[in-house]
């Protein structure tokens, strides 16, 4: 197999459409105060609401300080909060407050327009084998010692 070099490279290319598309993904989630990252916490505790950090951590496949982090930052936008582990004290939870719930549609209607300005063109057939594709680039970099962190 013949490996192109420099900016005609597969590597190069696969770069410059993930810095696109999370600089657009960051401009539209901007708009309704949330950051990268965010919006995969949010659809954890729209399926289980109350989860511990370390819950959150393996479940994002994200380090638990980058969790505490995360959470301080929505909790002060005002999307989660934390109370005590009614069973643990030592242990705190997060909930989604009124306005982490009330974002779920605007949330939703963003990744649909992101997925449409970015997969335009592209027959359901392709986008099937595209899916494919990145599944198994992400086992590859993860078999090779990568990181979903954000």
């Amino acid at each position: 197999m013949s490996h192109t070099e420099g900016a005609e490279s597969l590597d190069f290319l696969l770069g410059q459409v993930c810095k696109l598309h999370r600089v657009r993904m960051f401009t539209l989630f901007e708009e309704l105060g949330l950051y990268h990252g965010q919006p995969p916490m949010l659809f954890v505790l729209w399926e289980q609401d109350g989860q511990t950090h370390t819950e959150l951590a393996g479940r994002l496949h994200i380090q638990a300080s980058t969790v505490t982090k995360m959470v301080q930052r929505m909790e002060k936008a005002g999307f989660v909060e934390r109370r005590p582990d009614p069973n643990d004290q030592r242990v705190s939870r997060v909930y989604l407050t009124a306005t982490g719930h009330a974002v779920r549609e605007d949330v939703n209607r963003i990744w649909r327009q992101l997925e449409d300005e970015t997969f335009t063109g592209f027959t359901p057939e392709e986008q099937v084998l595209l899916r494919r594709f990145f599944l198994q680039m992400r086992e590859n970099l993860l078999r090779a010692g990568g990181s979903l962190e954000w």
